[in-house]
C-alpha cells in the first residue's frame, strides 16, 4: 500500500493557503475554471480508490474499507515511470481520496477501438483470492476525467428517470462465479463552446465494463478484445493471465459545462424530502406554538400574581381569600427557588468547556451549510466541504474560548488557567485520539482510507498553530469582560429539593425531550449516511439548511419547557439538566446508526464493525455537544428573563 505522507502533507498545507485566496471564476467560490480542449488534445484520465458499493441483486454494503487503485493485489496497469499523485484538498485526503495518474490515453473527439492498456498481467493465487473477494463485496472502481467521475447510467425505478451513478463495478457475480472486468468501453460526452467548434469541454463520462478472457495484446498498443461471451474468472488454485483493454467513443452533447453535474446529482424519491420537510415544519410550529402559549400564559399569570402578592404584607393576609387566589399559595411555584436558581452548578469547568466547543460547532455548522447552500462548495471541488468544515472550526477557536471563559467567569469559577488550557484541547483531543485509533485499523488493513501519518501531524500542527492561539485570545477577552449579572441574589444556604415526579427525573426527561430534535433531522440523516457509506454525492443543502433551523427551534422549545417544569417542582439544578436534555438527541443518533447498520450493512469482519461503531459514536458525541449547547443557552436566556420580571425583596 502506498502511504506517501510527504506529498499529502504538502498538498494539505497548499490547500489551506489557496482556499482563502482563490478568486471566483464561475458561480462557485472557490470555483473550478472549465478546461477547453481542441481536437486531438490529450484528455487526462485519473484513477481514485476502489470503494465498496451495492449491486442490483444485493442492496446491502459488505465492507467499510477502500483500497488504493494501485494496490499490488489488484495488478492494474501503471503508467510509464509509475503513477504520480494528483493535487487534492485536505478534506479529500481525510475522506480517503487517493487520486493518481493512469496509463489511459484519451484524445479529444478521437474514437478508438480495442487498445491494449499494457502488457499481459499474471495473477497469482493470493491476488486472485483478494480480487475475487472484492468482487463478491461489490467493489466499485472510480475514475476521473476532467474532474467528472466515470459513471454508470442507471434508471431510477421510482421516478423512471435516468441518472449517472459515479463508479462502476470491479466485476460481477453470475452463477456463483466472480467475473473480473478487464475491458472498458468509455463513452465521453463533449460540448462545443464556440460556433466554429474549435474548443470542446467534457460534460459527461460513462464506462461500461465487461469480462473477456480471450483478450490478447497484439503489440503497438493494439489488442484483440475478445468476446464478452467468454468471461474472465481468476483462478484461485493457479496462475491467471489477464490482458486489459479499452475502447473510447466521443459524442457531442447539448449539455453546457455549467450544468454537467446535473446528471450526477439525482434526488432519490424527492417526495420523501418534501414530506419530511413539511411534516417537520408542522411539528415544530405546533410544538413551538403550544410551548409558547403554555409558558406565556402561565408565566404571565405567575408573574402578575407574584408581583401582586409582594405588594401586600402576606402575614396579614394569611388565611384570607387573597392568600388562596387562583388556588396558588406562597409556598409553591418557581419563584420559591429564586435564591438558588443561579447557584453555581457542579463540574463548572467541564460544563464551560463543553459550551465553548459547542458554540464553536454551532457556528461552524451554520457557516458550512450556508456556504454549501449558496453554491460555494461545488461537487467538482472534491473534498472542499470537509476542508471548509475543518478550517472554519479551526478559525472559530476564538468564539469557543470567549464563550467558555465568559460562562466560567459568570459561574464564579476560579481555575481560569485550566479553563483556558482545556477549552481548545479537551474535546479536540477526544476526537483526534478516537480518529487516530480507528486509523490504526485502516493502516492494518492496508486501506487507502488510512490518513498518512505526516498528514495527521500537519492537522495537529494546524490546530496548535492556529486554533489554540485563537482560543487563548478569546479566553483572554472573555475573562476581561464582567460576569453576566443575575437578576436575583443567591442565598448562602442551599434550599432543599423535594422529590421529583417520574417524568422530571434525568433519564425519563432525556428520553422524552431528546427524541423531538432527532425526529426533525431523521429523514435527512438517512440520506447523509447513505452519502457517507455508499459513496454518493450529497448536495441537498437547501433541505439540510431548513432542517438545521428547525432542529435549533425544537431544541430550544423542548428544553425551555422541561426547565420550566423542573423549576416549578422546586428543582433549581437546571444547568446540566438543560444541557443533557437537548444533548440526548445525540444518543438517538447513535441508536439510529446501529439500526442503520442492521438494515443497510452486512459487514463481514469485526474490524469493519469497530470502524462503523467508532465513527458513529464520534459523530453522535459531537452532535450531543452541539444540541446540548443550544439547549443550555436557550434555558439560560429563559431563566434570566423570567426571574428578571418578578419583584424579589
Amino acid at each position: 500500500m502506498r502511504l506517501q505522507g510527504g506529498s499529502y502533507t504538502r498538498t494539505a498545507l497548499i490547500t489551506l493557503l489557496a482556499l482563502a485566496v482563490t478568486p471566483s471564476s464561475t458561480f462557485y467560490v472557490p470555483g473550478v475554471a472549465p478546461t477547453s480542449y481542441k481536437p486531438q488534445d490529450k484528455v487526462p484520465l485519473n484513477v481514485n480508490h476502489l470503494t465498496p458499493a451495492t449491486s442490483v441483486d444485493d442492496p446491502q454494503l459488505h465492507s467499510t474499507f477502500s483500497f488504493d487503485y494501485y494496490h499490488i493485489a489488484f495488478g492494474f496497469c501503471q503508467p510509464d515511470g509509475g503513477p504520480k499523485d494528483v493535487s487534492e484538498s485536505l478534506g479529500s485526503i481525510l475522506f480517503g481520496d487517493r487520486i493518481l495518474t493512469s496509463p489511459f490515453e484519451l484524445f479529444m473527439a478521437k474514437n478508438e477501438t480495442c487498445k491494449a492498456l499494457c502488457a499481459e498481467k499474471k495473477y497469482a493465487q493470493r491476488s486472485a483470492k483478494f480480487v475475487n473477494k472484492r468482487i463478491f463485496q461489490s467493489y466499485n472502481m472510480n475514475w476521473l476525467i476532467d474532474g467528472l467521475p466515470a459513471a454508470e447510467r442507471i434508471t431510477d425505478p421510482t421516478t423512471n428517470t435516468e441518472y449517472y451513478r459515479p463508479g462502476f463495478a470491479l466485476g460481477t457475480v453470475e452463477e456463483g462465479q466472480p467475473r473480473f472486468h478487464n475491458h472498458y468501453d468509455i463513452t465521453i460526452d463533449f460540448h462545443r463552446t464556440s460556433r466554429r467548434g474549435e474548443e470542446m469541454r467534457v460534460v459527461g463520462v460513462i464506462v461500461q465494463p465487461s469480462s473477456r478472457r480471450n483478450s490478447k495484446n497484439l503489440g503497438d498498443g493494439k489488442a484483440d478484445c475478445g468476446s464478452p461471451d467468454v468471461p474472465l474468472v481468476l483462478d484461485e488454485d493457479g496462475e491467471t493471465s489477464v490482458t486489459f483493454t479499452y475502447s473510447v467513443s466521443w459524442r457531442e452533447s447539448p449539455t453546457a459545462w455549467a450544468t454537467r453535474w446535473d446528471k450526477y446529482l439525482h434526488v432519490f424519491d424527492p417526495k420523501i424530502h418534501w414530506f419530511s420537510l413539511i411534516s417537520s415544519g408542522v411539528i415544530v410550529i405546533f410544538l413551538t406554538g403550544v410551548v409558547g402559549m403554555i409558558l406565556l400564559r402561565a408565566l404571565k399569570k405567575d408573574i402578575t400574581r407574584y408581583n401582586r402578592l409582594d405588594a401586600f404584607n402576606l402575614d396579614d393576609l394569611s388565611g384570607t381569600a387573597a392568600d388562596m387566589e387562583d388556588g396558588v399559595q406562597e409556598d409553591s411555584g418557581w419563584k420559591l427557588v429564586h435564591g438558588d436558581v443561579f447557584r453555581t452548578p457542579k463540574y463548572t469547568l467541564l460544563l464551560s468547556v463543553f459550551l465553548g466547543n459547542g458554540a464553536q460547532l454551532f457556528v461552524m455548522t451554520g457557516i458550512t451549510i450556508a456556504f454549501a447552500l449558496f453554491g460555494f462548495l461545488s461537487p467538482s471541488n472534491r473534498g472542499y466541504l470537509g476542508t471548509v468544515m475543518i478550517l472554519s472550526y479551526t478559525l472559530f477557536g476564538f468564539i469557543g474560548g470567549y464563550v467558555s471563559a465568559r460562562v466560567y467567569k459568570s459561574f464564579g469559577g476560579e481555575a481560569w488557567k485550566r479553563n483556558i488550557a482545556l477549552t481548545p484541547t479537551l474535546i479536540p483531543s477526544i476526537v483526534f485520539a478516537t480518529f487516530f485509533l480507528l486509523n490504526l485499523f485502516l493502516w492494518a488493513k492496508q486501506s487507502s482510507g488510512a490518513v498518512p501519518f505526516l498528514t495527521m501531524l500537519v492537522l495537529v500542527g494546524i490546530w496548535f498553530i492556529i486554533s489554540v492561539p485563537l482560543s487563548f485570545a478569546g479566553s483572554w477577552v472573555g475573562f476581561r469582560q464582567p460576569p453576566i449579572s443575575t437578576p436575583v441574589r443567591t442565598n448562602q444556604i442551599p434550599r432543599q429539593i423535594p422529590p421529583s415526579t417520574s417524568y422530571l427525573r434525568p433519564i425519563p426527561s432525556m428520553l422524552v425531550a431528546g427524541i423531538l430534535p432527532f425526529g426533525v433531522i431523521f429523514d435527512e440523516l438517512y440520506f447523509i449516511m447513505n452519502s457517507i457509506w455508499f459513496s454518493r454525492v450529497y448536495y441537498m443543502f437547501g433541505f439540510l439548511f431548513v432542517c438545521y433551523g428547525l432542529m435549533i427551534m425544537t431544541c430550544a422549545a423542548v428544553t425551555v419547557m422541561m426547565v420550566y417544569f423542573l423549576l416549578c417542582s422546586e428543582n433549581y439544578h437546571w444547568q446540566w439538566r438543560s444541557f443533557v436534555i437537548a444533548g440526548a438527541s445525540g444518543g438517538y443518533v447513535f441508536v439510529y446508526a446501529l439500526l442503520y447498520w442492521l438494515t443497510r450493512l452486512s459487514l463481514s469482519s469485526v474490524v469493519g464493525g469497530v470502524l462503523y461503531v467508532g465513527y458513529s459514536a464520534l459523530i453522535s458525541f459531537l452532535f450531543f455537544v452541539l444540541t446540548g449547547t443550544i439547549g443550555f443557552f436557550s434555558s439560560w436566556a429563559f431563566v434570566h428573563k423570567i426571574y428578571g420580571s418578578i419583584k424579589v425583596d
